[in-house]
């Protein structure tokens, strides 16, 4: 095992809450918090940042595992890896939860469409400085 990046680490989590951000402010304007309870706008991206910096550094040590010379000759694999763990893991844990709560599908999808993103965005920090 190859050591963490923790450069992509952070640059990953704080790309990732830039998507949240511009994602349910100037893309999809409904009026929603970012993260639903928090009081304060600025809670919600503390919380929210919290949240994909634990991801990161998750994916970040999954990709350490890979070794730097795989990724290399297989620079795809840095996609498959952060698009796979949304797919696999968060869309279903989000559809689930939106399904409990009785949203309407659009919304769903929208949501999983936002993790998938920003998941793809942090891929794309540590291709970047892979």
């Amino acid at each position: 095992m190859g050591p963490v990046n923790w450069l992509a680490v952070v640059l990953a989590a704080a790309l990732a809450v830039a998507v949240g951000i511009v994602w349910n402010t100037v893309l999809f304007r409904d009026g929603r918090q970012i993260v639903p309870g928090s009081s304060e706008r600025a809670g919600g991206h503390i919380t929210m940042a919290i949240v994909f910096l634990i991801s990161a550094a998750m994916l970040g040590h999954a990709l350490a595992r890979i070794g730097a010379e795989t990724l290399a000759v297989k620079p795809w694999l840095y996609f498959m890896q952060s698009g796979g763990l949304a797919i696999a893991f968060v869309m279903p844990a989000v559809w689930l939860t939106h399904s409990r709560g009785r949203t309407e599908p659009m919304r769903r999808v929208t949501d999983c469409a936002f993790w998938l993103v920003a998941y793809l965005a942090m891929g794309l920090v540590f291709w970047l400085l892979g």
